[in-house]
């Protein structure tokens, strides 16, 4: 249970909940609140979809390319460092940007892919996703998936968020959930570090 809530909690700050809802009301100003549920829930499936693949292929990638696991754990964690920055300067994630032009659909691109899961997101889940064995895979997965319906659920209440909170205080949480990654991003990098020194250890002995 204690793993549940800890992934949960984690991937829940990972997906930047606040910047996405951000990027939601921006990218479906003019629509009726059923295209914007409609919406919503092809965007979260998209995302459920990818990092579902990417949960469970780490360790199979990291073996066919001969990576260690704490060698991209400070890859991934550099790389999720540099989008919590944006996060914190700007209030908005790295390589997400409302687009210029007009699109018929944007639940897959830009809201599933680069919003909700991008780049840093992207080498996150698979870290994630190799870190855990057995059971405990299975309780990490529940983890995940909850932390996408509660983005579900501040998409479909995004409207009354955005009238509750406003475009700042939107912004304002945008840059306490950077922080946040911030942590965790160091966390991932000295973790890797951490795991380094011991196989060089182990080498010398």
């Amino acid at each position: 249970m204690t793993l549940i809530l800890s992934t949960w909690v984690k991937f829940a700050f990972l997906f930047a909940p606040f910047f996405v809802v951000s990027m939601f009301l921006a990218l479906t100003r003019t629509d009726s609140l059923a295209v914007r549920r409609s919406t919503a829930n092809r965007a979260v499936f998209a995302a459920l979809c990818i990092s579902l693949v990417l949960f469970f292929f780490g360790s199979p990638l990291f073996a066919l390319l001969g990576i260690t696991l704490d060698s991209f754990r400070i890859g991934a964690g550099i790389l999720l460092f540099l989008s919590a920055i944006s996060l914190v300067r700007d209030g908005v994630r790295a390589n997400a940007e409302v687009p210029s032009e007009q699109r018929d659909d944007v639940s897959v691109v830009p809201l599933a892919i680069p919003t909700i899961v991008g780049p840093a997101t992207i080498g996150t889940i698979l870290v994630y996703g190799a870190e855990l064995h057995g059971l405990d895979m299975a309780y990490g997965l529940i983890g995940l998936v909850l932390a996408l319906f509660s983005l579900l659920v501040c998409l479909h209440l995004s409207a009354w968020m955005e009238r509750i909170l406003g475009k700042t205080g939107l912004n304002v949480l945008s840059k306490v959930t950077g922080l946040i990654l911030a942590a965790m991003a160091s966390q991932i990098v000295l973790t890797g570090v951490h795991g380094f020194m011991q196989s060089a250890g182990a080498y010398q002995n």
